[in-house]
Parts: C-alpha cells; structure tokens; sequence
C-alpha cells in the first residue's frame, strides 16, 4: 500500500515538475542550443577529414557509429522526448525526496506530515546543492560544439562532487556530534582538492573569427540558464512534494510508526 502510494505521488510531482522544467528549458535553454548547434555544423567537415584518416576498420567504425545512432527529429519530435526525459527525471526524484522527507521525520521522531513543509524545503535545498551547484562549480554546463576533458573522467568527478555534498548534508541533518560540521565541511572540500578534469587549451579552439566570439557569448548565457532552471526546478520540487507528501504519505508513514511502536501483547 505505502509503495504503491508512493510511486502514485511520485508520478504526480513528476508531471508537475517535469513539464515546469521543459516549459523553463523551451524558453531558455532550447534557443541556446539551436543557436550553437548553427556553429557547430562547422566542425563537420574538419570530422570528416578526420574520420577519413582512420587507420585500421575498427577505427573507421568507431569515427561512423554517430550514423547509426537514433535521435528525434527536430521539432515535435525532439520536443516530445525532452518532455519524457524530464518526467522520468523528476520521477526519479520525487522518489528520492519523498524518501528523505521520511527518514528525516523519522529520525526527528516527529509526526511526517507536522513539518512537511520545512522538510520538503530542506531536502529541495540539498538536491539542488548535491546534484547542481556543488557539480557545476567544477564542470559548469557546455554548448554543442565546446570540446571538453576525457568523458569518463567528467562523470566521474561529478559522482564525487554530488556524492561528497550529499555526505555532507547528511551528517549535518542526521548527526548529533559536534565534530558533524568539520567533517561537512571536508566532505565539501573533498572534490575540489582533487580538482575537477579540464581540457587543455581553448575548448573553442576548433572555431575562429565571429563564430568563436558568438560562442563564447552562448556559453555564458547557457551557464546562467542552467543555473536558473535548476533553482527553478528544485524550488517547485519542493512546493509540489510538501503538500503531496503531508496529504497523502504522511498518514500512512504516521499510522506504520504508530503501530510498529505498539507492545506486542497490545496488538492481539
């Protein structure tokens, strides 16, 4: 019953959410992208030159297998998907958010839904500090086009940067000692004492003249839509979650609580 609930709720924050987040990406992100996918139509025939020189059949078809991927068409097609990759987004974290408001209540040994809406705004916060801002400090967000360092390399570091922020939120929200801060706070510093993986060189370097001065311009401003949409996606997050959660979660993580703490005999 509660998991059935649960992934219900979860649906329902997400089609908020989620389609928020696409209307916030068609109005901001979207133009940028098509404005540098212009540009970076430029770089096609210096990859075909490129490809043209694989040396052995392995690499030529390595320097092909872009012409076999499937991607939506542009228009309704591409616009459709990127809705559905939003929802599936935010139904992933719906469910982690939901997860967290309860094990937040429950460690504070509180009724769930008395402080659904504090909680629902705490966990937002560490969301958007985890999985945004603590990441993006290191790799900021790229246009179409902008090389970048070793794939791998990237994904990796952003798993430690997110990783070592949401360490760092759950000590402070679920430890007692007093030596939870200082640790925190080393848990934060942990990825940029690594340092995050940068490319060598001008990540524009495969343009010139007007197209690398535009570019330059549309990377800045993707930035600061990344930025925008995130806050944006993380603050509805919690305003949808808290009332879901209090109307329709909480009563039945209350009543589970309540009757796990019953005596045994009590219950015959």
């Amino acid at each position: 019953m509660l998991f059935r609930r649960l992934v219900w709720c979860a649906l329902l924050v997400a089609l908020a959410v989620g389609s928020l987040q696409w209307v916030v990406q068609r109005w901001q992100a979207v133009p940028i992208i098509l404005a540098a996918e212009e540009f970076e139509v430029q770089k096609a025939p210096v990859q075909a030159a490129l490809d043209a020189h694989a040396h052995t059949p392995e690499e030529a078809a390595h320097a092909h297998h872009h012409d076999v991927d499937w991607t939506p068409a542009d228009g309704l097609e591409r616009s459709f998907w990127t809705w559905v990759a939003n929802l599936l987004n935010a139904f992933a974290l719906a469910l982690l958010v939901f997860a967290a408001m309860g094990a937040w209540a429950w460690k504070r040994g509180m009724p769930a839904g008395a402080g659904a809406w504090p909680i629902a705004a705490a966990v937002a916060a560490t969301g958007w500090l985890s999985l945004h801002l603590w990441p993006s400090l290191g790799l900021p967000a790229e246009v179409p086009g902008m090389e970048a360092a070793d794939l791998h390399l990237r994904q990796l570091w952003w798993l430690l940067a997110a990783g070592s922020a949401l360490s760092a939120c759950a000590l402070v929200a679920f430890g007692s000692k007093p030596w939870r801060w200082a640790a925190a706070a080393a848990w934060l510093a942990l990825p940029f004492v690594i340092g995050a993986p940068q490319l060598i060189g001008d990540p524009l370097g495969a343009f010139s003249g007007e197209a690398h001065q535009r570019l330059q311009v549309l990377g800045r401003d993707f930035v600061l839509a990344t930025h925008v949409s995130a806050s944006l996606f993380w603050i509805s997050m919690g305003i949808v979650a808290a009332p879901v959660f209090k109307r329709w979660l909480a009563p039945l993580l209350d009543r589970s609580s309540s009757a796990a703490a019953l005596p045994t005999g009590s219950l015959a």
